[in-house]
């Protein structure tokens, strides 16, 4: 089987993008895993922190694990929206494939300092694990929400930044701002589709791209995000 390095190389060279699902129940893991077995392809598959506490670290762990052997498709497992370092300790040494250190909430030179701290400590576990970033503010929760959302300009990640960011940090995908919205809202999300092109110009073809707040998207936002440089969609109101 393919490395998830390997898998997420491929997507970007080759315009295509695995879909990322969170999960706190065994039963939704399965219909999820079932349904890519079904159309053949590779799948990441997350928990946020509250769904890691309900469902547990090893048990995720260990779920993921047998449907990989039962199905014999590869399936990453990521801890989703990972906010304080020693979430990310205990999701690394649980076992996980996949990281996002989301310290997007706090300042830039914090979020570079924390994310590249948790860079560190997971590439001193496990030199295959994969670290994600987010930078700008992706607005909304994982929910139907009964607002309209405003994205402001200055909510959007700033391609320089994004370049700033990758370097120092050290990250392997990274997470942007760009109109995204998590959960779904009263209005549907509008890409800036020339920001996420100038993102990917400027963090480089290393880095890989995630898009987030794929619930209430289009297929056609899907499929414009990924021409211009995404490689990974999340979703998880949806389902």
């Amino acid at each position: 089987m393919k490395t998830i390095k390997n898998y997420l190389k491929d997507a970007a060279l080759n315009k295509w993008a695995p879909g990322h699902f969170n999960f706190s129940e065994d039963e939704a893991l399965r219909a999820i895993v079932e349904s890519a077995v079904e159309l053949k392809t590779p799948i990441f598959v997350g928990t946020s922190e509250g769904e890691r506490k309900h469902i547990g670290l090893k048990q995720a762990v260990n779920l993921v694990r047998a449907f990989r052997e039962e199905f014999g498709i590869p399936i990453f497992l990521n801890a989703d929206h990972t906010k304080s370092f020693e979430s990310v300790k205990e999701a690394v040494d649980a076992g996980y494939d996949a990281i996002l250190a989301d310290f997007s909430a706090l300042s830039f030179e914090e979020n570079i300092k924390l994310t590249k701290q948790a860079v560190e400590y997971a590439k001193s576990k496990n030199q295959e694990i994969i670290v994600e970033g987010e930078l700008g503010y992706i607005k909304g929760e994982s929910k139907i929400q009964q607002e309209i959302i405003e994205i402001k300009p200055e909510d959007l990640t700033k391609p320089e930044e994004a370049a700033l960011f990758v370097k120092e940090t050290g990250v392997d995908m990274l997470a942007p701002a760009v109109g995204n919205i998590h959960g779904i809202a009263t209005n549907a999300p509008k890409l800036d589709f020339q920001r996420i092109a100038d993102i990917k110009h400027a963090v480089g073809d290393n880095v890989i791209l995630v898009l987030h707040g794929g619930s209430g998207m289009s297929e056609d936002d899907f499929r414009n995000a990924i021409a211009v440089g995404i490689s990974i969609i999340h979703i998880n109101t949806e389902i």
